[in-house]
């Protein structure tokens, strides 16, 4: 299949510049998460699950920008005037080493990401059930990555063209479920929380809400949903505008990560207290305590008085 857009030598440039701004963007974000993450916490209080993501989305976004800036130098430079077809039929040929590395990073991301909105959805609604779906399509999901990358790594006739069929499907599909399973447990996740506030906003006497959390995860959730659906149609299209996509699409997942703990931690300091509301990581900690209204109760006390021939006494 014939691909439209710009040509990929230029898409190239363009995808691993926007790439390097949001990459800066997202490595600030980091260090504002570590700061929400340990903020006066004692070493046995930090949350464990949610440091070793933001670590391991850090290591990713950093690998895929180095191995993006190798690729540039690779196809612009080294290969210039030797590959056949120049920089345009480098930039096209998915066998290269450095296009099947940043794929698989590119997987690893977004399991790693979508993941860990699984993983929230279920530690805020304490059920199995809950998650089937969103865990069935996560599964899915790994295994297109691992068929398309497989597909990618050992092209022959296809190689150049990664909008082939024995990698396009592949790769389309794990978009598709990738999409999906973020929606669903996202929405999930959100209308848990606002339940939670809407059962409890009649009986508390302060003014904290849950709803800035609510409003940051669906900000969260359309950010990267938006991203994941512009690379579906772009792909679908074969429009070279997914190489950009793709690019762009792996600091965006760390910022949704980020911007979800950093808002938490910005309520906390607000308050100046953290929460227990039943979720035991730090996106349930961050959540407010609402202090309920003192109702009167009326205490009717009953006298009964018992008399004989030498005493009386009252209970």
């Amino acid at each position: 299949m014939a691909s439209r857009g710009m040509p990929l030598d230029t898409a190239a440039i363009f995808s691993t510049a926007m790439e390097g701004i949001l990459y800066g963007f997202s490595v600030l974000m980091f260090v504002g998460t570590m700061w929400a993450l340990t903020r006066k916490r004692r070493m046995k209080e930090i949350n464990r699950t949610n440091t070793a993501v933001a670590f391991m989305l850090l290591i990713l976004s950093t690998a895929h920008m180095i191995v993006d800036i190798v690729r540039l130098e690779q196809g612009l430079v080294t290969y210039r005037d030797t590959f056949p077809g120049g920089p345009a039929a480098f930039f096209a040929d998915v066998t290269q080493t450095t296009f099947v590395v940043k794929n698989i990073m590119y997987s690893l991301q977004t399991m790693l990401g979508d993941g860990m909105v699984i993983y929230r959805c279920y530690v805020v609604w304490q059920s199995v059930w809950i998650i089937i779906v969103p865990s069935l399509l996560w599964i899915a999901m790994t295994v297109c990555a691992f068929c398309a990358d497989y597909k990618l790594s050992n092209a022959t006739s296809e190689a150049g063209d990664v909008f082939a069929k024995p990698t396009g499907q592949w790769i389309t599909a794990f978009y598709t479920m990738s999409l999906a399973s973020n929606l669903l447990a996202s929405g999930c996740l959100a209308y848990r929380i606002w339940r939670m506030e809407r059962n409890v906003s009649a009986i508390r006497t302060s003014n904290k809400s849950m709803m800035p959390i609510v409003r940051v995860l669906a900000d969260a959730a359309i950010l990267y949903s938006v991203t994941i659906l512009t690379g579906l149609v772009c792909f679908v299209e074969a429009n070279n505008g997914q190489y950009i996509i793709l690019d762009m699409t792996m600091p965006i997942i760390s910022i949704a990560f980020y911007m979800i703990i950093i808002r938490m931690a910005m309520k906390t300091t607000r308050y100046g207290h953290t929460s227990t509301i039943g979720m035991g990581t730090e996106t349930a900690r961050e959540i407010p305590q609402y202090h309920m209204k003192r109702m009167p109760v009326e205490v009717h006390i009953s006298q009964v008085t018992h008399q004989d021939e030498t005493s009386k006494s009252a209970y």
